[in-house]
Order: C-alpha cells, then sequence, then structure tokens
C-alpha cells in the first residue's frame, strides 16, 4: 500500500519492493520466483521518469531476470549514462553487467568490468580480482588476455586482499579466497570452471535457463570441461571438481527437459559425498537442485525427504547460509501448497 500512496514515502517503500522482488527472492529463493509484481511496481515510475537512473537499473534487473540479456545489459548501460555524480551507482550496473556477460560467456567483456569494479570499488576486492581471474581462466589457450593479465598471478593475490565487514568476510569473499589456494607457488591445480561455480552461487544458470540457446551453449563449455577431467592426471581436487561439473551440468540439463539425465547428474554428487575432500558445499547443494527437480515433476514427498537431510546432516561448509536460505524457501512453497490443496 505505501509503495503506491500518493505521498513522499510511496518510492522509498517501491525501492525497497522492488530490492526484495529482484534480489533478496531470487537469490535466497529457487531462482523461480516470477517478477511480474515487480514490473507493476516499476512501470509507472518508469513512465514518470524515463531517465531515472534508479529505475533504469531495476528494469535491467527485471529484464535479466527474465533471461532477456540483450534487453538488461541495455538498461544498465542506460542507467550508467543517466547520471555521472553518483559514481557507486556505476558499480552497481558494472556489477550486473559483469553477470550478464558471463551469462553470455563473453569473458572478455565480463573480465572488463570486474577489471573497473576491482580498480574504482572497494566493497570486495578479492572478489573482483577472483573474478578477473576467473574469466581469464575461461578464455581459450591461443587467445590473448586482455591487459597482459595472468590468472595464476591473479589467483594469488586474492588471499591478500581479504577484507573484514563487522569482523567478518563477506562469504562470497570467504568462497573465492579458499578456491584461490590452489593456485600455490609451490603447486598449482588449476580450477576448472571458476567462472561458472561462481555464478551458480548467485543462481545465475536460473536466468540462462530461460533462454535454449543460452543453455545449450552453457552445456557445451561445461561438457568440454567434463572431457579435460577425464584425461587430467589424478590429483587430490579430482573428485571435487567432477562433482563441480556434474552440478553445473545437472542444472543445463534439467532447464533443457532432461530431467533423468539431470538427475543422474545431482545423484553422482551424492553418491560421491565420501570421496570430496574439500569442496563440502557440493553435496548439500546437489540435495536441493534434486529436490527441486522432483517439485517440478510433482513428487513432493521425495522432495521434502532430500530437502530436510540437506538441511539437517551438512554444517560448516562454504555459502552455508545462501544454501540453507533457499532450502527454507523451498520447503515453505511446498507448505504453503499443502495448505491450499
Amino acid at each position: 500500500a505505501g509503495a503506491t500512496s500518493p505521498n513522499l514515502r510511496a518510492i522509498l517503500c517501491a525501492m525497497l519492493l522492488l530490492c526484495y522482488y529482484t534480489f533478496l527472492t531470487f537469490i535466497l529463493g529457487t531462482g523461480e520466483e516470477d517478477v511480474g509484481d515487480a514490473e507493476l511496481l516499476l512501470q509507472p515510475y518508469l513512465s514518470r521518469y524515463p531517465k531515472g537512473a534508479i529505475f533504469l537499473f531495476f528494469s535491467g534487473r527485471i529484464e535479466e531476470i527474465k533471461g532477456n540479456l540483450d534487453g538488461a545489459i541495455s538498461r544498465f548501460e542506460e542507467g550508467c549514462a543517466a547520471q555521472q555524480e553518483w559514481k557507486q551507482f556505476h558499480h552497481m550496473c558494472y556489477w550486473e553487467l559483469m553477470w550478464c556477460f558471463t551469462y553470455k560467456q563473453k569473458w572478455k567483456m565480463a573480465y572488463f568490468y570486474a577489471d573497473l569494479l576491482s580498480k574504482e570499488n572497494r566493497w570486495s576486492k578479492a572478489m573482483y580480482v577472483y573474478m578477473k581471474a576467473a574469466y581469464l581462466s575461461m578464455l581459450p589457450s591461443h587467445e590473448d588476455k586482455p591487459f597482459g593479465d595472468d590468472e595464476i598471478q591473479l589467483f594469488r593475490q586474492v588471499p591478500t586482499l581479504k577484507q573484514k565487514i563487522a569482523g567478518k568476510s563477506p562469504p562470497t569473499e570467504k568462497f573465492a579466497i579458499r578456491k584461490a589456494r590452489r593456485y600455490k607457488p609451490t603447486e598449482i591445480i588449476r580450477l576448472t570452471v571458476p567462472a561458472l561455480e561462481m555464478m551458480y552461487m548467485w543462481n545465475g544458470f536460473s536466468i540462462i535457463g530461460k533462454q535454449r540457446e543460452l543453455t545449450e551453449e552453457m552445456l557445451r563449455t561445461i561438457n568440454k570441461a567434463e572431457d579435460q577431467l577425464e584425461r587430467a592426471v589424478v590429483n587430490d581436487y579430482l573428485v571435487d571438481d567432477r562433482c563441480v561439473v556434474k552440478l553445473l551440468k545437472g542444472l543445463c540439463l534439467k532447464h533443457l527437459g532432461n530431467t533423468l539425465e539431470a538427475e543422474q547428474c545431482f545423484v553422482f554428487v551424492y553418491q560421491n559425498e565420501k570421496k570430496v575432500r574439500y569442496d563440502h558445499y557440493l553435496i548439500p547443494n546437489a540435495l536441493l537442485e534434486l529436490s527441486l527437480l522432483f517439485v517440478d515433476q510433482g513428487r513432493k514427498e521425495e522432495a521434502i525427504k532430500w530437502l530436510r537431510r540437506a538441511k539437517q546432516n551438512y554444517k560448516d561448509y562454504s555459502m552455508e547460509s545462501r544454501t540453507l536460505f533457499r532450502i527454507h524457501a523451498v520447503l515453505s512453497k511446498l507448505k504453503a501448497d499443502r495448505k491450499s490443496t
């Protein structure tokens, strides 16, 4: 009611609701939430202020969630051009542009925005530098690296850029630092698909899943990584890497409608639980994704069983709070569906 009332608090209420619809429920939910309410809320403001930077930003975010990446990129670029005084707002747009180009696998463009953020923004330099290194590692070996940067040196910088907010490091920063430790001076064991793994943490596969062409292209990239792992020399991280690839492959297959193959990928991760040495977040997340697959198939009781197992049986893994929020969102939705029937 506050967002639609004709008074000064309306814009503030609208902003809070738009943040809720386009960020909180998407990143900490199932990733399948409808943005129809956000569109209805935003439209009057966008009509009244067509060059309003903040409204262009939310319009871009809505288009991004819908899978309309070209439209989203256009909106974010318009938002940047609309004002020059508030540079921090530009950084919000750079962050979203980085992810839009990640979804399109335009690694050099994604790198460009990660580089801008690493130089201009102080929120999480470790995260920005990690993403720069991740994008470089996704480039084919024969391609020139932008600005002459080297991903190995960038990965080694990540732990030195650690910072604390209210005495704690941001979870994504902790995750990036843990992953970057594979690039030790004494031994390098390269990450397989680091940009895609971080993309999963931000629910990016739900976005590309709305565009079949993007999903098929992503699956091709993941299949290439899987083939490389089949030929890789045995090392401490090999099972973990295979499970990362299987989890991401399962998501692509799910969005392409290959539900049986997707289920096999998620089950593969769960079956290798005892062999995973470092990336323990994979098992509860594989069970979460398996449950979401079951929900889509109407197998709700099975979904609840696996969700409870994921919630109760695993502790102290990377990005745990995010996973628990997502599990809670699915369980709440299933509970609401039960009451409505």
